[in-house]
C-alpha cells in the first residue's frame, strides 16, 4: 500500500526517485500543490472570509453568511477541512515512522496551538485596552463588549485558569477545541489500524455521549465529565464548542481524505435529498433569515415552525454540534463537491475568476495564520465600523453607513490576504533556498 501511495504521488513516473530540481524547496512546493485537491484549499479559504465577516461586530454583511441560510455555518467548513488537511499532514508520518513518532508530532502541533491561543488572547486584549484609552469618547467600551472586563479587573483570579484552559472566553474557543480534537487523533489512528470501521463508530459514540442536549432530549443521564469548564470555580459555563461533540465533523473530513469513507456517487436520488434539505432549512433555521421574516407574516405556517424549533432545539445546538447541523452540512458539502467537479476542475482556472480562486486558495493554505490574525483584525475592524459609520446608536444592531460597511469589509479581506501571502513567504523564505 505504501509503495502504491509513493507511485501515485510521483506524477513524473520516476518510481519515487527525485527528479532534477526537487531539492529546491520552491520547486518541491509547487509539485506538492499540483498534487493537492484544490477544493480543500479553496473552501477552507472561503471559510476564512466568512469567519472574518461573522466575527466583525456590527457588520451587516453578517446577515448574509451561510449561517443565516441553514443550521451549519463556516465553523463546520473550518473543522471539516481541518480534518481533511490533518489527514494529509499527519497520517503518512504515523504510517512511515510509527505510532509513537506520529503522536509526538501531533503533540508538538498542540503545543504550537496552545501558545497561539495564549498569544492571540493577550494581543486582542491589549489592542482593545489601547482603543479604550485612546478613544475616550468612543461609542462603546470595547473591552467590555468582548466581556473581558472581569479579567482586566481581577487578573489574579483568571490568569491561572487562562493558562490551564479552564477559563475560555467565548470568542477564543475555536483553537482550544481544535487542540482537544487533535489529541484524539492518535486514538483514532490506533483504532483504524484494527479496522476503519472500529474508529468511525468510536467517533460517533463519543459524539453521542458528549452531545448533552441530545442525551437530555431522549431522557438519558448527562455525562458531566465530557463538558469542560470555561470559567473559574463557581460558574457552571462549559466550553462553547464541546470538542468531544465537534470531533465528529473533524474525523468525517479526516475519513474522506484517507479513504475510510468512500466518495459519495453523483446519484440523482442523493442529489434530490440534498437539495431538499438545503432548501427547507432556511425556513427552519433558528438564527433567522429573510425567508423566516416572510414566514412570520403567515400565521398558519409560522406557528408550527416555531413549535418545531422549540421542540428540537437540542438537535441544532451549536455548542454540542446537534445532528441537524451535521445533516445540513453534509447535504450542502455534497452539492458543492459535485458542483466543483472532480479535483475542482469546474472552478475557474484562468482569467479574473482563476486569479480569485488562486487568492482564496492561498488564504486556505495558510488558514491557521489567517485565522489567528482575523481574531484580532475583526475586533479592530468592528471598532472602525462603529466609530466611523454610526448613523443610529439605538438598538441592539446599530445602523452603520453603507460606504463604511463596504470599506471595512474590503479592508479586512485585503488584510487577511496579505497575512496569507506573508505567511506563505516565510514558510519558504529565500534564505533557505
Amino acid at each position: 500500500m505504501r509503495g502504491e501511495a509513493s507511485a501515485a504521488e510521483d506524477p513524473a513516473g520516476n518510481g519515487g526517485r527525485k527528479s532534477a530540481g526537487e531539492d529546491d524547496p520552491r520547486i518541491a512546493r509547487l509539485a506538492k500543490e499540483r498534487r493537492r485537491d484544490i477544493r480543500l484549499d479553496f473552501f477552507r479559504g472561503l471559510g476564512m472570509f466568512i469567519i472574518l465577516i461573522a466575527h466583525t461586530p456590527w457588520n451587516s454583511w453578517n446577515r448574509w453568511i451561510p449561517a443565516r441560510w441553514g443550521y451549519s455555518d463556516a465553523t463546520e467548513i473550518f473543522v471539516f477541512c481541518s480534518g481533511a488537511a490533518s489527514a494529509i499532514a499527519f497520517l503518512k508520518l504515523f504510517e512511515a515512522r510509527g505510532w509513537g513518532v506520529g503522536t509526538a508530532r501531533v503533540a508538538y502541533r498542540i503545543w504550537q496551538l496552545y501558545w497561539c491561543h495564549i498569544g492571540v488572547f493577550f494581543a486582542t486584549l491589549a489592542a482593545l485596552i489601547v482603543v479604550d484609552q485612546t478613544l475616550v469618547d468612543a461609542h462603546r467600551n470595547y473591552v467590555g463588549v468582548l466581556n473581558l472586563s472581569r479579567f482586566v479587573n481581577d487578573p489574579a483570579a483568571f490568569l491561572p485558569s487562562l493558562f490551564t484552559l479552564t477559563y475560555v472566553p467565548n470568542y477564543f474557543d475555536i483553537l482550544v477545541m481544535y487542540m482537544v480534537i487533535l489529541a484524539l487523533m492518535p486514538v483514532m489512528v490506533a483504532l483504524s489500524w484494527i479496522r476503519p470501521w472500529v474508529a468511525l463508530p468510536f467517533s460517533a459514540l463519543l459524539w453521542a455521549a458528549s452531545s448533552q442536549p441530545w442525551i437530555a432530549f431522549i431522557d438519558v443521564p448527562v455525562i458531566e465529565f465530557l463538558s469542560l469548564p470555561a470559567e473559574p470555580v463557581g460558574n457552571p459555563r462549559g466550553w462553547f464548542f464541546n470538542p468531544f461533540a465537534w470531533q465528529l465533523i473533524f474525523f468525517t473530513g479526516f475519513a474522506f481524505a484517507v479513504g475510510w469513507l468512500p466518495k459519495p456517487p453523483a446519484n440523482p436520488w442523493l442529489i434530490g435529498v440534498a437539495i431538499f434539505i438545503v432548501l427547507i432549512c432556511p425556513a427552519l433555521d433558528p438564527d433567522g433569515v429573510p425567508i423566516r421574516r416572510l414566514v412570520r407574516q403567515i400565521d398558519w405556517l409560522y406557528e408550527p415552525i416555531k413549535a418545531f424549533n422549540d421542540a428540537t432545539g437540542a438537535l441544532h445546538s451549536k455548542s454540542f454540534f446537534g445532528i441537524f447541523r451535521y445533516v445540513h452540512f453534509l447535504a450542502l458539502a455534497y452539492l458543492v463537491w459535485l458542483a466543483a467537479g472532480e479535483g475542482g476542475r469546474r472552478l475557474p482556472q484562468t482569467g479574473i475568476g482563476g486569479r480569485v480562486v488562486t487568492v482564496v486558495r492561498r488564504v486556505g493554505q495558510q488558514s491557521l495564520a489567517v485565522f489567528i490574525a482575523s481574531l484580532l483584525l475583526a475586533r479592530l475592524l468592528g471598532v472602525g465600523m462603529l466609530e466611523l459609520g454610526l448613523l443610529n446608536p439605538e438598538g441592539r444592531w446599530p445602523q452603520i453607513s453603507l460606504p463604511v460597511t463596504i470599506a471595512v469589509n474590503l479592508t479586512g479581506f485585503a488584510l487577511i490576504i496579505g497575512v496569507a501571502y506573508i505567511a506563505r513567504y516565510f514558510r519558504n523564505p529565500p534564505w533557505k533556498t
